[in-house]
């Protein structure tokens, strides 16, 4: 793994909104529901998880929708068997 996963994945708070992103995907609004902490926090998360490629994003109408990759997938396939 390299330094930016293991950056993106070292904070509880992105470890948990990525683990709830690779569920399904979800609109911003829905995460900062689910991590109960402010729209500016989410949004820096999630710049640190979309920098490390572990998920991706795309807009539909005004809301942004967010997936985990395969990338994402794999990296959290590989943290459940330790």
């Amino acid at each position: 793994m390299d330094a930016k996963i293991l950056k993106a994945i070292s904070d509880q708070t992105r470890f948990r909104l990525l683990k709830q992103i690779n569920k399904k995907e979800i609109c911003a609004c829905d995460l900062i529901r689910f991590a109960k902490i402010s729209q500016p926090a989410v949004s820096q998360h999630l710049k640190v998880l979309l920098k490390a490629k572990l998920v991706k994003m795309r807009k539909e109408g005004s809301k942004r929708l967010y997936s985990t990759t395969q990338k994402g997938k794999i990296v959290l396939k590989d943290i459940s068997r330790w």
